[in-house]
């Protein structure tokens, strides 16, 4: 196929991902005329989990599409809320996204997370295997092939990136029911069943515990809970609204 000119358009939402001169209004851009769409968009630098529509000359393409000399392409955002059919909606965060891996495991959300950077295909893989949407803020793991689904964490505060995952995905919240550790599943625990992880204090001020049916640790409402249950209230606030 010969070279072709295309104008692309990007949206406001995903202008970060391409240079300055791209962010506002369609600009011309020169293909080989083999590449598909889907190609061209990551070449530009925006991953594909984030472009929720390709619009080619007003009609909706797939990423397959080989554009033509003269096309018109308008870059869309993913809508809100997300749909990731196929598996039961967790996710699989990285290692630069502990804090929020544990709050959203605060809420109930099932967020698997690793602690130590195991690397780019191992991440992916993993995400495959045990079909869970990865979180990151790697352009470059998003754009693995072998992914189940992704994506891209555009704030570097944990609120905010939070609020944006919530928005995203909806995720069903059932607060206080994971470990903040591990991911497992919490129980109500007797003050017995817990007494050998617990300190002399600890033992004499609190009645109620919940313990996780994986590692096997403990919890009760002690110092940090206001800061645990502001961050609760807020993301349930949010979601009523």
């Amino acid at each position: 196929m010969k070279a072709a000119e295309i104008h692309v358009e990007v949206a406001p939402e995903l202008a970060l991902f391409v240079p300055h001169g791209r962010r506002a209004g369609a600009t011309p851009l020169a293909t080989d005329g083999v590449s598909t769409l889907g190609h061209v968009i990551e070449s530009l630098g925006v991953p594909l989990t984030e472009v929720g529509a390709l619009v080619v000359d007003g009609r909706e393409v797939r990423v397959s599409h080989i554009p033509a000399d003269g096309e018109s392409v308008t870059v869309l955002p993913v809508e809100r809320p997300q749909s990731v059919p196929g598996a039961p909606l967790r996710f699989l965060l990285d290692v630069h996204l502990g804090t929020l891996a544990r709050r959203l495991r605060l809420l109930g959300v099932d967020a698997a997370y690793e602690s130590t950077d195991i690397g780019d295909p191992a991440l992916a893989a993993q995400s495959a295997a045990e079909q869970r949407v990865m979180l990151s803020r790697d352009r470059g793991l998003l754009r693995r092939r072998e992914l189940w689904a992704g994506a891209y964490i555009y704030s570097t505060q944990p609120e905010e990136q939070l609020r944006d995952v919530l928005d995203r995905f909806a995720p069903e919240l059932w607060p206080w029911s994971r470990c903040t550790a591990c991911n497992g599943l919490l129980r109500a625990a007797t003050k017995e069943e817990v007494a050998d992880r617990l300190e002399g204090g600890t033992q004499k001020s609190y009645d109620v515990f919940a313990q996780c049916d994986a590692c096997g640790r403990a919890y009760w409402k002690g110092a940090h809970h206001e800061q645990l249950e502001a961050i609760v209230v807020r993301a349930l606030e949010e979601r009523s609204r």
